[in-house]
């Protein structure tokens, strides 16, 4: 018991120091003058660790003290034993002396073996924690007949697909989730904070519907084609795009690319097809040759070039002192927000994907990167197959169709043109945005 209280309490203490320690959390920390109150946490946990660690010194201390009397005991009974029967004659000294000796070498294995529970107690609580993780079970694998394709045309297909992150049996499931195993139980979910639910005059029909994240989506994009999804913001935009990667299976319906249900394609061909630049660009605290090469491992250097000039990043990585060699720190701290982009996209160029998933990556980026950002995406599209999700209306007017989501529902699909004339969800949010910005320009 103590040993696992304290495996839990460094725990704790780890995951705050990996929490705060980092570069976001170090950053975020000064930003709100907050290190008075992160060191008096820290010290709390700190405290928990250090009292725990005295309870087992002592229950320890005093397990080997009785242990320790024990052998001391039995040594003294044995010469005061012995000494009554040399005094009688019925053993000699060296008798005496060779059963003490033959006494030492039998508490040795027994102090051994007593030793040996303590520390197989501790064993099992450090295996109970690694078969928490060992035991999860895998949401998304492979099915038993899946295909590998070496090529695609980039014919995506979504059929009446329905997303819930709430399973048959009432508990949450899929990447957003937390399953945390505890001893003595089967498992426990944390799950993401819900929205409120919402009365409604027609029986609850807004309640029912705060349980789906998609709802009858159907879309077909061509191959080469650019399609666009707006919307507002948890319309259901992102789970789209964390489903054709099979980062979630549909709860409902289908979704095919070529032809083929994704269900029945091996994940890594999927991957292989299949690329995303996120909005927050995660790289690993390595060079930026590493970070690129990350995509395709064998790639030459003259590969690297190309992407990279592809990416409008060439020049900057150029600039450097160390080349390709320079070390982007953790999470890339070390490069701008536009930087980071460029060097997402061109990593994701090196990995030549049939179809393209571009998150929103210029939204929080000045005029100038986002320029420069643009072109590069206009590059990365160009002959594949892309899905781009936009909250900047004016990057997806060109898009080939362009997909309205809301409340987990696709309202509107067509052309820029099209929709504007249309009146609908996009007219509003298109006079909403070009509407507002000249206004905040004249106030400011």
């Amino acid at each position: 018991k103590i040993a696992r209280e304290s495996m839990e309490l460094n725990a704790g203490m780890n995951s705050l120091m990996n929490e705060t320690l980092n570069i976001s959390g170090a950053l975020l920390v000064k930003i709100f003058g907050r290190h008075r109150s992160e060191v008096t946490r820290f010290r709390e946990r700190a405290s928990g660790v250090r009292d725990i660690g005295i309870r087992q010194a002592v229950v320890g201390r005093w397990f080997f003290l009785a242990l320790s009397l024990v052998s001391a005991a039995g040594t003294a009974l044995v010469f005061w034993i012995g000494g009554q029967y040399v005094l009688r004659g019925v053993f000699t000294i060296g008798t005496i002396v060779a059963f003490s000796a033959f006494l030492t070498e039998l508490y040795g294995p027994l102090m051994a073996m007593t030793n040996a529970r303590v520390e197989f107690a501790t064993s099992m609580v450090s295996f109970e924690r690694v078969f928490e993780v060992l035991d999860l079970p895998i949401e998304i694998t492979d099915a038993p007949q899946a295909l590998t394709l070496e090529k695609t045309e980039g014919h995506v297909r979504f059929e009446h697909v329905c997303f819930s992150y709430t399973g048959e049996d009432g508990q949450p499931v899929g990447l957003e989730e937390l399953r945390r195993f505890g001893w003595g139980s089967h498992g426990a979910y944390l799950p993401p904070k819900k929205e409120p639910k919402l009365e409604s005059a027609e029986g609850g029909e807004d309640a029912r519907e705060m349980l789906w994240a998609l709802q009858d989506v159907s879309f077909e994009i061509k191959p080469g084609q650019v399609a666009a999804l707006v919307g507002p913001s948890g319309a259901g935009k992102t789970t789209i795009t964390y489903l054709l990667p099979r980062l979630y299976d549909p709860s409902e319906g289908q979704i095919s690319l070529d032809g083929h249900n994704l269900r029945e394609i091996k994940l890594e061909a999927l991957a292989n097809h299949v690329g995303v630049v996120t909005q927050e660009t995660y790289l690993f605290h390595a060079t930026l040759r590493e970070n690129l090469l990350y995509a395709k491992p064998d790639a030459t250097q003259e590969e690297l070039d190309r992407v990279c000039r592809a990416a409008n990043i060439h020049g900057f990585i150029a600039s450097l002192s160390d080349g390709y060699d320079t070390v982007v720190g953790e999470r890339g701290y070390r490069l701008s927000g536009g930087e980071k982009q460029r060097v997402a996209i061109a990593r994701v160029l090196l990995k030549d994907p049939r179809v393209l998933i571009l998150d929103e990556a210029t939204s929080h980026l000045d005029s100038q990167s986002e320029a420069l950002i643009q072109e590069a995406m206009q590059a990365v599209m160009h002959g594949r197959t892309s899905l781009v999700i936009a909250h900047r209306l004016s990057t997806v007017m060109d898009a080939d169709i362009i997909l309205v989501m809301d409340k987990g529902r696709l309202v509107e699909r067509g052309r820029h043109e099209e929709l504007l004339s249309g009146g609908g969800l996009y007219a509003t949010l298109y006079q909403t945005q070009f509407s507002v910005q000249p206004t905040a320009v004249r106030q400011a």
